[in-house]
């Protein structure tokens, strides 16, 4: 491990040989950080807080704070971070709550822009980009690939799903479908992600199939519930429109339209 004079790194932190920790940053005793991850300065990771390899925290990223619950009364609660995360400046990242399940999760490959807050109990998928000061309140999940604009506000326990682009200065209230690109306040849905889809290798038939589910659920005179009865019966099989069909039947919260 090679760290700065001025770092602060309790005898119990469980840290890889080639850690690199940065001046003036703490490093609390249940903490654990994986091979080649680089710790700038100024930051502090406390807490149960386990991360893995080839992370990035830039200075002044906050990692393992207590959460911002005030049902939360100093239980213990973990924070897991994947491998070859890049968290940038001022990123908040809490631990979980014992009432939701006591732990925040963040996968793999994500890139987390300056002043991006990740809140107790969410879980933060793979490749997933925030860009600056997008928010995340409490008991959120984000699927894999997804985008969130600048300065975008997520409600407590939205669903974003995998693929989506969520346009910047948004406010989320209600789940949004996997595929989709929605932007406002409160989110509509604007077609699918059409740009993101191809760019990640969607192919035309894929693509297809999304394009008639979508104008079946979102661009028809049927309810929802029609629509996704037509969807299953005429689409039958085609694994992308399950996956928007099942998302949005587990909707708790209801989908943005």
């Amino acid at each position: 491990m090679s760290r700065h004079p001025t770092a602060i790194v309790h005898p119990g932190a469980r840290l890889a040989s080639d850690v690199t920790i940065g001046p003036y940053s703490v490093i609390g005793e249940h903490v654990t950080i994986g091979a080649g991850t680089q710790v700038g300065a100024h930051c502090v990771i406390e807490g149960w807080t386990d991360i893995g390899e080839g992370c990035s925290f830039s200075h002044f990223v906050s990692a393992g704070t207590p959460p911002q619950d005030l049902k939360f009364s100093g239980e213990p609660s973990r924070l897991v971070i994947g491998s070859r995360n890049t968290f940038r400046e001022f990123v908040t990242l809490n631990r979980g709550t014992h009432h939701g399940g006591g732990e925040t999760r963040i996968g793999d490959h994500n890139f987390l822009m300056a002043y991006v807050h990740v809140a107790h109990d969410c879980t933060v998928g793979n490749h997933v980009i925030m860009a600056n000061a997008a928010t995340l309140a409490g008991h959120i999940e984000i699927g894999d690939h997804a985008v969130l604009g600048g300065l975008t506000g997520v409600h407590q326990f939205v669903r974003i799903g995998a693929y989506a682009m969520i346009g910047g200065c948004s406010a989320v209230a209600q789940d949004v479908p996997p595929f989709v690109s929605a932007v406002g306040n409160r989110v509509k849905l604007y077609g699918l992600n059409l740009v993101g889809l191809k760019r990640h290798g969607f192919s035309e038939e894929r693509i297809n199939g999304l394009k008639k589910a979508y104008r079946l659920l979102f661009g028809s005179h049927l309810s929802l519930k029609e629509g996704l009865k037509k969807v299953r019966a005429e689409l039958a099989g085609q694994r992308d429109v399950e996956q928007f069909v099942a998302f949005i039947e587990a909707s708790e919260r209801g989908i943005s339209r």
